[in-house]
């Protein structure tokens, strides 16, 4: 982490984070009044934090189901067919039906998270995604959790592990 980096993420850097993270849409005057900085303060770290890249976006959750899309999927693709994995992601990311797209370790593979509104769409969709890889397909039943805040304690746990050690 750059020293700048580090200036931003203080105690009160972290709890910024952590409001904005539980709910994106609150004011820069609530912002305020929960860590315990002026309107002007807020907008300032929250300006550094975005040209520094630790804040990246602001995003609504939508219910997939209520839009008529219930089928959520994760697809693992290996064995890319001779094409660079960077070539797979630009084509597989051209697919509207592909939310997320990751680069996986232990090979030549990709991991997608697909949506659809039938099984029947999901096979055309697979159909899509087999020119690119090998394709596995896990359904997504529930998501039982939901996206959790991360939080400034994992790094100190982590510093922790790596002092004990």
């Amino acid at each position: 982490m750059t020293l700048e980096i580090e200036k931003l993420l203080d105690e009160t850097g972290w709890r910024l984070l952590q409001e904005l993270q539980e709910s994106a849409r609150l004011s820069y005057t609530e912002l305020g009044q929960r860590v315990g900085l002026s309107i002007p303060s807020v907008t300032e770290r929250i300006r550094k934090m975005e040209e520094a890249g630790i804040i990246t976006g602001y995003h609504a959750e939508v219910n997939l189901s209520k839009l008529g899309i219930p089928i959520q999927t994760i697809i693992h693709l290996q064995g890319i067919g001779g094409h660079s994995c960077s070539h797979a992601v630009a084509k597989v990311s051209e697919i509207p039906e592909v939310l997320e797209c990751y680069r996986e370790t232990g090979g030549d593979g990709i991991m997608v998270k697909v949506v659809a509104t039938s099984l029947d769409h999901l096979a055309r969709v697979v159909d899509q995604l087999s020119l690119y890889g090998i394709p596995t397909t896990t359904v997504l039943r529930s998501r039982p959790m939901k996206r959790h805040v991360v939080p400034h304690e994992i790094l100190e746990r982590a510093k922790d592990e790596e002092e004990a050690h």
